[in-house]
């Protein structure tokens, strides 16, 4: 029997980028234990949530396969039934075409807590930020916002009397719906605007006249969109100054002050970054850029998970005494490590005699979030000056060193060994190359809105490449125009290798060294 029920959120995720969530919104993500989502939902959403938070995707987008009402309402039941904390996140505002009604006849039926959080609905959006105003005192004294799915249920003649009309879901029926209004009466010459991916950086905007917006459109897919009709669109040329088209307010805005000294301006504004990471990495590298005004696309382009086989580390754990240095050259190998060690039923303390050494800045922040200082951060930030500057003779000294399964960091392990040390590699985790890339990346390097890509490390260049070579026929194309930056030496040069060209190298080779690189590299071409 279950003592404690748990309680559902419908929650309204607004027109699609993250930077139109509201505050309340976000909590709930933060706290939610259960994400039931729709395919409308900007991914960037996604990274919200608890690493632990169960996540559901329902579809429910217009022609394309979907959880069946019935089966969405089952499971908002046997979740809260279960104790859950479950949010509902659906597109734009709850209650604006959505389906929000039956879900709450089976959460009351089965005596279910639940909580209706509004959102900013596309109808509204859109426009606005398409800069054209719904209301004017003279072209447009009221408006209506219906849904075109079944354009045969509407009453074409009363609404072809609206001075102005916002319609959902019309897309697929644009013909249609220009065929009724001008049969009605409206005149061919009525300005119309189509707003697609209203509030993404992916937004494209068509402006034409009911008699020749099918002849701008042919061919193209029109999913999802907004379509505005009436007056009001011909203001769009006089209200569009440039804080409405390349204002960038986001979450990390608002959450999270920027740590760029002598930054207070949005010295990104304007510019869509594409971030290559792993998948479920923190995103403070996003909010850095995000403060200073840009717009982020995150990309994974690593899967990070365990070794093939936990023998090799085992028996290095079970033998830690033996070692004179443990050295760490990632986030991931600290992670791998000392969950490791814990699962093992050991702690901090098997490493008392065992002096560590690590590169990088993250990787040193990593290791002191375990309550661990590390004794040697070589200069720099790169594993090559590690040796070099090592603070004592390695000749005869046992060194640990847990890395990728795959491999990596020769040089480092060859030169070690020139010093006469003994290096014990062993596989602490794997990486690999996702099969998929996110729709909202997908769309932005196809409608060549990107300006910027950084890559972090060599591995992300090599599963980037291979994403896009995948999906793209030529990808010289799509990174045309394109600045390619990167946070040091080996990734530069694995992007001279396979992407033949660097841009923009951090001089200080960590995640603030490369904010401020861009940062230097805007100001520049300004």
């Amino acid at each position: 029997m279950i003592d404690a029920m748990g309680k559902v959120y419908l929650v309204g995720a607004g027109p699609g980028d993250v930077a139109y969530l509201t505050v309340k919104a976000y909590n709930l993500l933060q706290q939610a234990q259960v994400l039931v989502y729709d395919a409308l939902v900007d991914e960037q959403l996604l990274q919200c949530v608890a690493p632990d938070c169960l996540k559901l995707d329902v579809g429910k987008r217009g022609g394309k396969p979907s959880t069946s009402q019935a089966e969405i309402n089952k499971l908002l039941v046997s979740y809260c039934q279960q104790g859950k904390r479950v949010v509902r996140l659906k597109s734009g505002d709850p209650f604006i075409f959505g389906r929000c009604t039956a879900e709450i006849e089976a959460l009351k039926a089965a005596g279910c807590a639940f909580v209706v959080v509004p959102g900013i609905s596309s109808a509204l959006a859109a426009p606005l930020l398409a800069a054209i105003p719904l209301t004017d005192p003279v072209l447009s004294r009221c408006f209506a916002v219906l849904t075109a799915h079944e354009p045969e249920a509407l009453d074409w003649e009363a609404l072809s009397r609206l001075e102005t009309l916002v319609i959902l879901m019309g897309g697929q029926h644009l013909a249609e719906i220009v065929h009724r209004l001008i049969k009605q009466g409206r005149s061919r010459l009525t300005p119309i605007a189509i707003i697609r991916w209203a509030g993404t950086p992916n937004q494209q905007i068509w402006v034409a006249q009911l008699g020749n917006i099918l002849e701008q459109t042919v061919g193209l897919s029109l999913s999802p969109v907004v379509i505005v009709i009436g007056e009001v669109v011909g203001l769009r040329n006089y209200l569009q100054p440039e804080t409405i088209s390349s204002e960038n307010l986001t979450l990390a805005q608002t959450f999270s002050p920027s740590t760029m000294s002598g930054n207070s301006q949005l010295s990104l504004s304007g510019k869509t970054i594409l971030v290559t990471r792993a998948v479920g990495q923190s995103s403070q590298f996003c909010d850095r850029l995000t403060a200073v005004g840009a717009t982020v696309i995150e990309m994974p382009t690593l899967e990070i998970g365990p070794p093939s086989s936990w023998e090799a580390l085992d028996h290095a754990i079970a033998n830690l005494p033996q070692f004179d240095w443990l050295i760490l050259t990632s986030t991931n190998g600290v992670d791998y490590f000392f969950d490791r060690l814990t699962a093992q039923g050991k702690d901090a303390r098997t490493l008392a005699n065992v002096k560590i050494a690590v590169v990088g800045e993250k990787t040193a922040q990593s290791l002191k979030q375990r309550g661990l200082q590390p004794d040697f951060i070589p200069p720099n930030f790169v594993a090559d000056s590690l040796v070099e500057n090592f603070p004592e003779n390695l000749a005869g000294k046992k060194v640990l060193f847990p890395r990728v399964e795959s491999g990596g960091r020769e040089v480092l392990v060859k030169e070690l060994n020139a010093k006469n040390a003994e290096v014990i590699e062993v596989a602490a985790y794997q990486s690999c190359c996702p099969s998929t890339i996110p729709q909202s990346a997908e769309l932005a390097l196809q409608n060549h809105s990107v300006d910027i890509i950084t890559f972090a490390s060599s591995k992300t260049v090599q599963f980037f490449c291979q994403l896009i070579n995948s999906r793209f026929t030529n990808h010289s194309d799509i990174l045309a125009g394109v600045c390619i930056a990167s946070i040091g030496p080996q990734t530069s040069k694995t992007c001279h290798a396979l992407i033949g060209r660097v841009d923009v190298e951090a001089e200080e080779y960590t995640l603030d060294g490369l904010t401020q690189a861009l940062i230097n590299w805007a100001r520049n071409r300004d």
